[in-house]
């Protein structure tokens, strides 16, 4: 079996796989694992052509190799033949895409999401769609219509969420990697949970378009995979301007991305990292994680690197500010899932009211009523006034004093969450206890820059992942990269599958 996807290439021109090899071989798994005593139940469904793509793939690889043009072809395909998996809420033109939720039942996509195309375009295959908590709103992926997903490492515990499902898909093999998406920490924390890599870029530095919405502003598609490298060569296929999302962006030295070399011993003597005062406050955080943390922070001041504590007391107001810009979009954003356009409808004909609100009421799963009760009595002027203006106020300011921190420091390092995986079910009834999971994770989405989890460690009791991210300043996604990739070279295999 191939890990990573320069293997995996490298065995693709050599002849010693196919593409169509890797695709049925994911396949067999999706559905052994469907009838197992305890499934993963990391994919929902695998696209029914993704054989058929995998065939082309191969055809093209063959009469290259015949032309004796076959580096010419990676060159311009550099993903060719390798699958990768897909979160419900990325569109993918034919296929049904439901964000794990019965509102969606039956929905099929029009159209595929930006960077979708720009990876078909690269060669890759989407493999097929995987679980979420509905909508995207969950850390556990215990919120979805179709089941929980489990961790690869121990069937009793969570994936993390809200993406999940490709971070369990990535974490156990079934794919070389995967597509995510962030609002607050929705790849980062299943990454660390999976004991996997998981990058959130720069705000905009991936395009939204034909993804569904949860928090427009926030929101962001991350990457998931076994390797830095793994992560970087996929996010410069996808980065860029695009046409249809007036917020993407152009990622500077996304060139360097496509061979990722690790930070020399010379470079890393120069390192500034910033670890904030408000990060190392023990109360909530498993020892083991700290220990963890500590260790990591040992080995960045063995390289050379020079570290500072900081103190940024407005981080203290992320998770508030967070929750009520987040929620108050994303109940904007899910009015349009009425029973009307699209997705389910419950008809009992007595008018349209009745239909919108039965709809809903019976699509919704609780989690997500929840957060839109939230969100409405937020941007309801008559109850909270202008509380989302205040949050934004608030968000505006972590984002310009982390801006300046980053003038003086090249890293912000901490524990990408407060725990490990918990046991399924632990938290699924406690909506406090689970939004304490991102106490980590918010400021980045919030400051809009990149951070990326690193598998750092394993508790010593249970052998749960614990992952530490490495943040950097927004459009430093090569920077923090070749620090990972650091990181991996000196602990091999440390984000392998399980």
């Amino acid at each position: 079996m191939y890990y990573t996807i320069n293997e995996t290439r490298d065995a693709l021109k050599k002849g010693e796989t196919s593409s169509v090899e890797l695709v049925k071989n994911a396949v067999e798994t999706f559905n052994k694992d469907k009838s197992a005593a305890i499934p993963l139940n990391a994919f929902i469904e695998m696209y029914d052509d993704a054989v058929a793509k995998a065939e082309a793939a191969d055809k093209e690889i063959s009469e290259a190799k015949a032309a004796g043009t076959l580096e010419a072809l990676y060159e311009k395909k550099p993903l060719l033949g390798i699958p990768f998996a897909n979160k419900d809420n990325i569109s993918c033109k034919g296929t049904r895409l439901t964000c794990a939720s019965k509102i969606l039942e039956g929905y099929v996509a029009p159209y595929s999401a930006t960077v979708i195309n720009r990876l078909e375009a690269a060669g890759a295959i989407p493999l097929g769609r995987c679980n979420q908590d509905e909508f995207a709103m969950g850390s556990s992926t215990e919120y979805s219509c179709y089941g929980p997903t489990r961790n690869p490492i121990n069937r009793e515990y969570v994936s993390g969420g809200s993406s999940g499902g490709s971070a369990a898909a990535v974490s156990a093999n079934q794919a070389l990697f995967g597509l995510g998406t962030e609002t607050g920490g929705s790849v980062r924390l299943p990454a660390s949970y999976c004991g996997i890599y998981g990058l959130k870029p720069t705000y905009g530095v991936l395009s939204r378009w034909g993804v569904v919405a949860y928090g427009s502003s926030l929101d962001q598609v991350g990457i998931l995979g076994h390797t830095p490298a793994d992560i970087a060569e996929p996010l410069s296929v996808m980065s860029g301007v695009d046409m249809y999302d007036d917020t993407s962006a152009d990622l500077p030295d996304s060139a360097s991305l496509k061979n990722l070399k690790a930070l020399s011993d010379d470079e890393f003597k120069t390192l500034k990292i910033a670890i904030p005062k408000q990060f190392m406050k023990t109360e909530g955080a498993d020892p083991e994680v700290i220990r963890v943390f500590n260790e990591t922070r040992a080995w960045f001041e063995s390289k050379g690197a020079k570290i500072t504590e900081v103190d940024l007391p407005i981080l203290d107001a992320s998770i508030a500010a967070y929750y009520v810009i987040a929620l108050s979009e994303a109940a904007s954003n899910l009015s349009r899932f009425d029973g009307i356009r699209y997705g389910r409808r419950v008809d009992n004909s007595k008018g349209y009211d009745e239909l919108y609100v039965d709809t809903r009421s019976e699509g919704f799963g609780p989690e997500v009523k929840r957060r839109i009760i939230i969100g409405n009595y937020v941007l309801s002027e008559q109850f909270s006034g202008d509380t989302y203006k205040k949050g934004m106020t608030v968000r505006a300011r972590i984002q310009r004093e982390v801006a300046k921190l980053f003038e003086d420091y090249d890293l912000i390092i901490s524990p990408t969450c407060p725990t490990t995986a918990f046991k399924l079910g632990q938290k699924v009834d406690d909506p406090l206890e689970m939004y304490l999971s991102d106490m980590y994770t918010v400021f980045v989405n919030l400051a809009r820059i990149p951070s990326i989890n690193v598998p750092a460690g394993k508790t010593s009791k249970d052998g749960m992942p614990v992952g530490i991210q490495f943040a950097g300043a927004m459009f430093s996604e090569a920077k923090i990269l070749r620090v990972a990739q650091k990181w991996d070279e000196d602990h091999p295999k440390c984000g392998m599958p399980v």
